[in-house]
């Protein structure tokens, strides 16, 4: 079950990315372009990706916690 884990973080990551990018304006082409709460939903994303990868692996390195 570990690898869903995995699997969801790094999509939120993947994802909070795009949003982040087409909500700021660098990443053209949807109705996400230049909307600021695609940057604030991208950023927020992203940053629970990265946290659920970084206590996977925390958790992965110390097995008794």
């Amino acid at each position: 079950m570990r690898w869903l884990g995995y699997l969801v973080g790094v999509l939120l990551v993947l994802m909070g990315a795009v949003w982040f990018l087409q909500g700021i304006n660098i990443l053209p082409g949807s109705f996400m372009t230049g909307q600021i709460q695609w940057a604030i939903a991208g950023a927020v994303a992203f940053v629970v990706g990265a946290g659920m990868i970084a206590l996977l692996q925390r958790r992965r390195e110390h097995p008794s916690a």
